[in-house]
């Protein structure tokens, strides 16, 4: 018996049961939502227990990383993850792949698996392995006492990134992780002490991108439909039918609830009977639930609760015993605030709709078999942390 709990004990004694209480509170904030929005359906709750379920599975994987050291563990499968991380992707282009909402997101389990309860977005679980990469070949570069922004060092950091920014747009063509797989090598280039001249290069260069394919790929029937989620975030009567209608359904749903909303499982929207009432209530769009039954209270707590976890992140960053583990949980603080901002900016109809899922909240199999894990990894950094005093004695 005393064997069986030790490595309970184990946990609490160097896990961070803080930044584990937190993610369970916003899981279990977010499972109600899950609930009010998914009522309409009348399927003996299966999104509550599926949500559930993988909640549960989440959190015995978060005490199981935090007995792992990553950074021995990458710097010895490095070849195996960069293989898992193409190869995952390029699965997508098998007979399991399969296409949602315009894009090839979604491996369909149940085709081998009968009945199996979950489709696994490659795209989004391969965005650890990427952070734990990346984050080793800045750190690496560090050790070799080389110049990190040295013309050869940052075309390193820069060639993984735009390889696997590539293969996503290229095998999913999901615009809107691409640029959270972007915003990544942002965050762990930066920490990593990349100098500004470079971002000021590549701001240069993604916007006359940008401004390259809206006059020229983006202008042919084939991408008209990318072309008018931007369009109707400048002018929202442009296609409230159409392009902008989930936004202006989310806008109408949050403006409804005012201070307070109108009560929690009684949202006009929310629990309409048909599902254009407000489209992906469960998954894209839980926070406009939230606005529409909790109000502005309510989703003032829900970001008060997704603030902490990411502060919880960064001061372990800048707490860590290494490079390595500083850039690992910057980048998974970098990684959450990029999501909150993309989907909550989505929501208010101020950014187009890109298909980001608000972390712990929303309805997803694979985003939490993405985030647990991940916090898990800081909760590694955080129990090899070294005390202040050991640390200061280091930098003498």
């Amino acid at each position: 018996m005393t064997t069986l709990f030790s490595p309970i004990r184990e946990f609490f004694k160097k896990g961070d049961v803080l930044l584990l209480f937190l993610c369970l509170t916003a899981s279990g904030y977010g499972l109600a939502l899950i609930y009010s929005a998914t009522r309409y359906l009348d399927n003996n709750n299966r999104n509550v227990i599926v949500q559930a379920v993988a909640i549960c599975i989440g959190v015995v994987i978060y005490i199981v990383l935090t007995f792992v050291d990553f950074q021995l563990f990458v710097e010895k499968c490095w070849k195996w993850l960069v293989a898992f991380d193409v190869g995952f992707i390029l699965l997508l282009l098998t007979p399991l792949g399969k296409e949602s909402g315009g894009n090839r997101n979604w491996l369909a389990l149940d085709r081998i698996i009968p009945h199996f309860p979950l489709d696994l977005q490659p795209n989004e679980i391969v965005k650890i392995p990427f952070i734990l990469l990346l984050a080793w070949q800045a750190a690496r570069i560090h050790q070799q006492e080389r110049d990190i922004s040295s013309s050869f060092s940052v075309a390193q950091l820069t060639g993984h990134t735009l390889l696997m920014v590539g293969l996503i747009a290229v095998v999913c063509g999901d615009i809107g992780m691409c640029v959270i797989y972007l915003f990544l090598f942002v965050t762990i280039s930066w920490m990593a002490g990349v100098k500004a001249r470079w971002f000021a290069l590549g701001g240069t260069c993604f916007v006359g991108a940008i401004l390259g394919a809206w006059f020229t790929i983006l202008q042919s029937d084939r991408f008209a439909y990318i072309r008018n989620r931007f369009m109707v975030v400048l002018d929202h009567s442009l296609d409230p039918l159409g392009a902008g209608f989930q936004q202006s359904r989310s806008l109408l749903a949050i403006g409804s609830g005012q201070l307070t909303g109108q009560g929690y499982l009684n949202g006009t929207q929310t629990q309409a009977s048909y599902s254009a009432a407000l489209p992906a209530r469960q998954t894209d769009f839980i926070f406009s639930v939230c606005g529409e039954e909790l109000g502005m209270v309510g989703c003032l707590l829900l970001l008060l609760v997704l603030a902490l976890i990411i502060l919880r992140c960064y001061w372990v960053g800048r707490n860590a015993s290494s490079p390595f583990s500083a850039y690992v949980s910057m980048g998974i603080a970098g990684m959450l605030l990029a999501q909150v901002f993309f989907n909550v900016g989505m929501c208010l109809y101020i950014l187009p709709v890109m298909g980001l899922t608000l972390p712990f909240f929303s309805y997803g199999g694979s985003s939490i078999i993405t985030l647990y894990p991940a916090m898990g990894i800081v909760s590694s950094i955080r129990a090899r942390t070294l005390p202040s005093w050991l640390r200061d004695r280091n930098q003498l």
